[in-house]
């Protein structure tokens, strides 16, 4: 597979990569990207680092965030692209999704105190609530560390996956109106997962992404390293029908997950060649508007 030079959709230490920001922004000048956006989860302090260590022959650098949402519809990751992260606005999001991470945490370790009688050392929990944003990743990691779990997958499955979930999500309408205020596009994550394990069928797609345009929702992410040619053809059609913006992401995470940098697809579409030249004016016109929006404007 040939990679693409424009990755929108990675995550950092700051949330639950494996890389800090700045071993990140290596990894992007060594893969040869010519546009890249840091999204992490809840958090944007890895843009500043980004963007206090971007030298002039650096590539195009957009600032990012991933926000997990949920409202009577259903559940959605919100990306937000462009924005100014000094803006009141997109920092009072992002605490109220750091607040619900940390809340979630205290619960979870409580959880697995009074079911398995599992319980860590005072120096490993400094280092677990260390973290900007720590989540069931982190905590995953410190399961298989102390030796209760055999690998990470053993502890979601035996451990973490079993540990009711309290529902606390940030508002779609929050997420979308704080990253607009703050002057940036919010962008549907990988639309056909609402998280990422559950699918959303194509007929149910359109009314959702109607539902999140009525909120504000200005793209959908049509390019992703879980998707086919044939998922990203129907994300474009939909985007040209309802008037919206495109883009493409890895969904990078470092070691966490197996996805390379630049990795915005599994297979071969049309506009493989495209973006392996990293030529936006061959690209589809949902990401073209995209770009002239926020790169070439």
């Amino acid at each position: 597979m040939r990679l693409s030079r424009i990755d929108l959709h990675m995550h950092s230490t700051v949330s639950d990569g494996t890389d800090s920001p700045l071993e990140l922004l290596q990894k992007v000048r060594e893969a040869g990207l010519l546009y890249f956006s840091l999204s992490d989860h809840d958090a944007i302090e890895g843009n500043q680092e980004i963007l206090s260590a971007l030298k002039e022959d650096d590539p195009k650098f957009l600032t990012g965030v991933e926000f997990s949402c949920k409202d009577e519809v259903g559940k959605y990751h919100i990306l937000g692209y462009g924005f100014d992260p000094e803006h009141e606005a997109i920092r009072k999001v992002v605490k109220a999704g750091h607040d619900v991470r940390i809340t979630l945490l205290h619960e979870r370790l409580l959880f697995l105190k009074d079911n398995f009688d599992i319980t860590f050392p005072k120096e490993e929990l400094d280092a677990l609530f260390s973290f900007k944003n720590p989540g069931k990743p982190h905590l995953a990691a410190l399961l298989v560390k102390a030796g209760h779990a055999r690998d990470k997958k053993d502890a979601f499955e035996n451990f973490l996956n079993k540990i009711p979930n309290k529902d606390r999500y940030t508002h779609p309408k929050d997420a979308i109106d704080g990253i607009l205020l703050s002057g940036g596009i919010p962008v549907l994550a990988h639309p056909f997962y609402g998280t990422s394990t559950e699918w959303i069928a194509s007929a149910d797609l359109a009314a959702r992404v109607r539902h999140l345009k009525d909120l504000g929702l200005m793209g959908l992410e049509a390019f992703h390293s879980r998707f086919s040619a044939e998922n990203s053809r129907e994300i474009l059609e939909l985007s040209s029908q309802l008037d919206l913006l495109a883009t493409a992401g890895s969904d990078y995470h470092g070691d966490n997950k197996k996805v390379a940098i630049g990795e915005i697809t599994r297979e071969e579409t049309p506009y493989t060649g495209a973006f392996f030249e990293g030529n936006i004016e061959e690209l589809p016109k949902g990401l073209q508007d995209f770009f002239a929006r926020r790169i070439m404007g």
